[in-house]
């Protein structure tokens, strides 16, 4: 592979950061405060106590624990010792995170003991390490020299449905990939970044911390997203890049006038079904210069973005066009097809899952619905198996969400297929108010605006939608 970075491995992009960017800050925790060579001499030790500890080239270590700077050093720490990263989510229970932990061999798990009151005691055999305890000190400096194309970190998938699976990357993948991300999204050298996306997603670990080591950014980890606790940040750190999923920004927008907002610079965000309207505020009403959205996933990494001069409209209802060297293509029951560099090396002890998912031409089949419009900008329409039949008619959900975002007293929307007598299926809404509306109105609006068989049949309202941590609605817990 081509590499656009100077260096072959992440480890080498982790240590550099210390010549390429001095004594500026490389993390900011609490009271903590690193700079880019403090940063750097502690993941050596680290990766010294991993060494220490038996970790050799190539094995497996989880951690399921919050955002913060142990995550970090820890993180890096075991790559440079040659170690393979096994982010967990920190909202499984304890059954869930076993599983993920058993089936990905890992060697050991390191833990935050007493997160959320979380039960972290680790599958049987595998042994527990205490990630704000010594260990990450009690290495002596080590650096062990993998290759551009090891495998160095599975990252189960957050699919809002089925059993996770382990995804392999490597060094060279994600060091392209997030060098481009930072030109897509505006990261620059000096930026102070809030990180809310969880660790444990792509969205926190690679276009977080990856992308803030790469350009020279200070991480600012948040364990657990609370509004006050985010203005405060924003405030008193002088925050100018703030990526998360669009119910960040509404709170931002709620909050105006009560905190200095003044030095955000940079937004990005992402769903299928953002309100051209919120887009529009997020520009007009808070300090942001330039807002990013795209489309990516666990398996491809980043696919598609918006580009610098994309209208609100393009914004918010559209992914963008697709990164350099990542072709896009929609197959011919509408589902989107990816391949490229970017593409995973496989699902982790399940070649058959993998075959599922990569065809013999190298696409990758992303169960994702889309469309792509003349200029290249990709439409994601719904889920292949959110899909349901109405009476022999296909219904995409996504679609259906949209719509009904358009009604002025609908803040949030998630619709599924559920059974019915004649028709085999009908939709069902959930909905979030942000005005008064009854079920019975929503019902004869959509009626009126859309074809019978995507009206819903049925609408719930509730307070919340529950969503995962990469903001995906968890369609499963709808019923």
């Amino acid at each position: 592979m081509v590499l656009k970075p100077e260096w072959e491995t992440i480890p080498q992009m982790v240590l550099s950061a210390a010549d390429r960017f001095g004594d500026a800050e490389a993390v900011v925790d609490g009271p903590l405060r690193l700079t880019f060579p403090q940063l750097a001499e502690r993941v050596r030790v680290a990766a010294g106590a991993f060494a220490s500890a038996g970790i050799e080239k190539g094995d497996r270590v989880a951690i399921r624990a919050p955002n913060s700077a142990e995550w970090v050093i820890a993180a890096f720490g075991l790559l440079t010792a040659g170690g393979v990263l096994v982010p967990v989510n920190t909202r499984f229970k304890a059954a869930e995170a076993h599983d993920v932990i058993r089936r990905s061999g890992a060697k050991a798990v390191l833990v935050q003991e007493g997160f959320l009151g979380l039960d972290q005691t680790p599958p049987e055999g595998v042994p527990s390490i205490d990630l704000k305890g010594d260990f990450l000190s009690s290495g002596s400096p080590v650096e062990r020299k993998s290759s551009a194309d090891d495998v160095c970190d599975i990252v189960y998938t957050s699919g809002t449905t089925g059993r996770p699976k382990g995804v392999q990357m490597t060094h060279a993948q994600n060091l392209r990939a997030y060098e481009e991300w930072c030109d897509l999204a505006d990261l620059r050298e000096g930026d102070r970044y809030l990180i809310v996306n969880p660790f444990f997603h792509t969205f926190g670990y690679k276009a977080g911390c990856l992308a803030s080591l790469i350009r020279g950014a200070t991480i600012l980890p948040v364990p657990v997203f609370d509004v006050d606790r985010v203005l405060e940040l924003v405030e008193r750190e002088k925050v100018t890049m703030l990526p998360g999923p669009p119910t960040l920004y509404h709170s931002l927008l709620a909050a105006t006038g009560t905190r200095d907002l003044s030095s955000l610079r940079a937004a990005v965000t992402g769903a299928a079904d953002i309100p051209v309207e919120l887009i529009r505020r997020i520009r007009d009403e808070l300090p942001f210069k330039s807002i990013m959205t795209g489309y990516g996933l666990s398996e491809a990494g980043t696919v598609t973005a918006s580009r610098a001069g994309d209208s609100f409209e393009d914004i918010a209802s559209t992914v963008g066009t697709p990164c350099d060297d990542v072709e896009v293509s929609i197959a011919d029951d509408g589902e989107v097809l990816v391949r490229g560099y970017n593409v995973m090396q496989g699902y982790l002890d399940d070649p058959a899952a993998t075959a599922e998912a990569i065809d013999e031409y190298g696409w990758l089949h992303t169960g994702d619905l889309g469309t792509l419009d003349p200029r290249g900008h990709l439409r994601i329409t719904g889920r292949k198996k959110d899909m349901f039949i109405v009476g022999g008619f296909n219904a995409y959900p996504a679609e259906i969400e949209a719509f009904l975002m358009e009604h002025p007293a609908v803040a949030q929307a998630a619709v599924i297929g559920v059974p019915d007598e004649r028709l085999g299926q009908v939709g069902k809404a959930f909905v979030v108010r942000r005005a008064p509306v009854t079920a019975e109105e929503l019902i004869a609006w959509s009626r009126e605006h859309i074809a019978g068989f995507k009206a819903p049949r049925y609408v719930e309202f509730l307070a919340l939608l529950p969503l995962n941590a990469a903001g995906k609605v968890m369609k499963d817990q709808l019923h």
